[in-house]
């Protein structure tokens, strides 16, 4: 009914018009993606599009963006790192790749968290990202500008990254569509920084997008040769799931109780499912969901089985020069000198503390093997839980420093290797997004794909920010 370059002229404008607003949209080549939407044109004007062009290309002339961590030819790739202010990606990342390869366009990339290690977008390199729904709010992290600029419909598909719930906050606050795949699916490679050691088996690439029905086809793409193992040409039967249902994480003294409207829409989620499916919803309390920040904590910073040890976040930091000293970067910054965010620095003194208390990590990792196996027994292969993706809806700038540890909610189920998939639930009464965190056992990730797609159409899906 258009033509590429018609679709890719109207995701330029919408991008001209917000960005000033949102400043999610950190680098753009939209030259470049409109020379490539005449490409798509002329193609299609030469041969009729059929089948074999639609498997071949899945994604041909559909716009998607890139979180700044991953390498896109031709664009940044800093992190937020002021030493790498100046690199420029001259490959690009394996999943980019591929989705350039099934024909999506690349407008740009968008803005991070410094070294994608705190759940508020902003660097010293691009400043701070915000929220489509309020301006004063922010937009997650580590792959907020992603979750911002899909929220504020000005883009369709991207990817996104997650080790502690960097997917699935940027989706919840913003609105939209997430999916951590199971472990060892989906490739790393070509990100800053990747993971090293245990973290590995921990950090998972995703995709990220406004409607659900594109996750299950972003994922193939994305995950190539690794699809295999995922079951996604199995037929899912609702009716046939097993659901659980756990309102908080017990209460940890560590994070915020859970917002009523987040509760609310959770109950009217149960009911609705137990009304249309004649299912019932199993409530269950997991004790040990309590310590979610200790365990994940304990766990990213244990030995993987070869004795290596997890790599330093000061190191990282440095970028291959000298490590940074957290507490020198402090007092530079007290005074307005450091090149390095607040949350950075912070993160560097308290990974030192960590450290000193090898043996309560030990009990906290043992603790944590102890869950997966409890969260497999639960789960089986026919479970989904539905569980809250964030104490609360997009907090106020800054204010994630007060309740730092909050990420707990998503973090968890990185160190257990289990699919989530974040699926938005309509606006709250301050018109900001709610959603939750759909998880199921390894490698069953069609079943969180399938229920996602069932309460879009229930509850549906992505709000336009400028509705209200």
């Amino acid at each position: 009914q258009v033509s590429c370059v018609e679709v890719l002229e109207a995701y330029v404008e919408r991008n001209r018009e917000v960005n000033a607003l949102t400043n999610a949209l950190v680098r753009d080549r939209f030259e470049e993606a409109l020379e490539e939407a005449r490409q798509v044109d002329k193609l299609l004007a030469e041969g009729p599009g059929d089948d074999a062009l639609e498997e071949k290309l899945p994604f041909l002339g559909v716009p998607v963006t890139v979180k700044e961590a991953f390498a896109l030819h031709g664009m940044p790739n800093t992190s937020g790192l002021v030493s790498r202010r100046n690199v420029i990606a001259t490959s690009d990342a394996a999943v980019v790749s591929r989705l350039k390869q099934a024909g999506a366009i690349p407008l740009g990339v968008t803005n991070c968290s410094e070294l994608c290690m705190w759940y508020e977008s902003s660097n010293r390199v691009y400043g701070r990202t915000s929220n489509p729904y309020d301006l004063q709010r922010i937009v997650g992290g580590s792959s907020g500008g992603e979750g911002c600029v899909l929220g504020a419909a000005c883009s369709v598909i991207g990817v996104g990254s997650d080790i502690g719930g960097s997917i699935r906050m940027p989706a919840f606050f913003n609105g939209v569509f997430g999916h951590k795949p199971t472990t060892g699916v989906v490739p790393n490679d070509g990100q800053f920084p990747n993971a090293q050691g245990v973290r590995t088996s921990f950090l998972c690439t995703g995709p990220m997008c406004r409607y659900a029905e594109d996750l299950e086809p972003m994922l193939r793409v994305m995950a190539g040769p690794g699809v295999r193992k995922l079951k996604l040409d199995e037929k899912v039967s609702l009716e046939k799931i097993k659901f659980h249902c756990m309102d908080h994480d017990g209460g940890s003294i560590f994070v915020s109780p859970v917002d009523k409207e987040i509760l609310q829409m959770q109950k009217k989620v149960v009911e609705h499912m137990e009304g249309e499916l004649g299912i019932q919803v199993q409530r269950v309390a997991i004790h040990k969901m309590k310590y979610s920040f200790q365990i994940w904590s304990a766990m990213m910073s244990s030995s993987d089985s070869d004795g290596q040890e997890a790599q330093l976040f000061t190191d990282l930091l440095g970028d291959h020069g000298k490590p940074v000293w957290p507490l020198w970067e402090l007092i530079k910054w007290l005074v307005g000198m450091s090149s390095h965010t607040f949350p950075a620095i912070a993160l560097g003194l308290t990974e030192k503390l960590v450290k000193l208390n090898s043996g309560g990590n030990a009990k906290l990792v043992s603790m944590g093997k102890s869950l997966q196996a409890e969260m497999e027994t639960l789960l089986g292969p026919d479970g989904v839980l539905l569980y809250p993706s964030h104490p609360t809806v997009a907090p106020k700038h800054h204010s994630p420093l007060c309740m730092p540890f909050n990420f707990a909610y998503t973090a968890i189920f990185n160190v257990l290797g289990l699919p989530v998939t974040q699926c938005p639930l309509g606006l709250n009464s301050e018109g900001l997004p709610l959603g939750i965190q759909l998880v199921a056992g390894a490698y069953n990730d069609h079943l969180t794909l399938a229920v996602a797609r069932y309460l879009e159409k229930a509850f549906g899906g992505w709000v336009f920010p400028g509705k209200a």
